[in-house]
């Protein structure tokens, strides 16, 4: 098959077969998840801590809402969440890997993060979830390892309430030439050796670095959005654009 083919997609810098993706990224998240928040903080110097704040005031969560952090992976937006919605609001944590989810799952327990969170395996692609449920959707540093991203995001309209918000943080595209090749060699020469150090798992941050590049840039995701039935659609750049949250309504 060529590479332009509807059956290939990209892995990484890789070209695979689509159906295999999911695996293929599923065997990087079981490999890293145990220190996926180690990585976070050092890969990141922190400041994933900050673009993930912005993206919980940007959403504007209030008590009694039902929110869906999709990929939330080790929990982080569920948290906030969870004390945002109360008693009376519900917060689901999804992810398709079982090991981030698990992982997730006990931190958030061991937190005393309980009473309205609950967790679910699921597909970005075919959410397993009612039409017009949720008023916030979060998908923070998933949408990049999704194989068919028009799929998944047209499922997370379709599972919205109408007047509901998604918002997509996720890696992107450096403005500036400068931070553009300092970006370069720090995700290609630095992190590697970081995933090595602290998870014995160099191929694995290689993948992160190249499934970076391969996500679609700002403008483009604001497009895909918009083509899938979002409206108000707009996009904040953060770092520089290293990092952007896309935010859109179903009206």
């Amino acid at each position: 098959m060529s590479e332009g083919s509807p059956n290939n997609t990209h892995f990484g810098y890789k070209t695979v077969e689509a159906e295999k993706k999911a695996d293929l990224v599923a065997d990087v998240f079981h490999s890293v998840a145990a220190k996926y928040d180690i990585m976070n903080d050092v890969m990141s110097f922190g400041i994933h801590r900050l673009w993930k704040r912005l993206t919980i005031e940007s959403a504007g969560a209030r008590p009694g809402m039902k929110v869906l952090d999709l990929a939330g992976g080790t929990g982080d937006l569920t948290a906030k969440f969870s004390h945002i919605v109360g008693n009376k609001g519900q917060v689901i944590l999804a992810d398709i890997n079982e090991s981030m989810l698990k992982v997730g799952r006990d931190k958030l327990r061991n937190r005393g993060v309980v009473g309205n969170v609950n967790y679910v395996q699921a597909n970005a692609e075919a959410l397993p979830f009612p039409d017009n449920y949720f008023d916030i959707i979060t998908i923070a540093f998933g949408l990049r390892n999704v194989t068919d991203k028009d799929a998944a995001i047209r499922s997370m309209l379709r599972v919205l309430k109408p007047g509901g918000k998604l918002l997509v943080l996720e890696f992107s595209k450096p403005k500036h030439e400068v931070m553009r090749k300092l970006y370069d060699l720090y995700s290609f020469k630095i992190l590697p050796k970081m995933g090595d150090l602290i998870t014995k798992d160099a191929g694995s941050y290689e993948y992160l670095a190249e499934s970076i590049r391969m996500h679609p840039d700002q403008e483009t995701l604001k497009s895909m959005m918009i083509d899938a039935g979002f409206e108000q659609v707009e996009y904040t750049n953060m770092t520089d654009g290293i990092v952007a949250l896309h935010k859109g309504y179903k009206f």
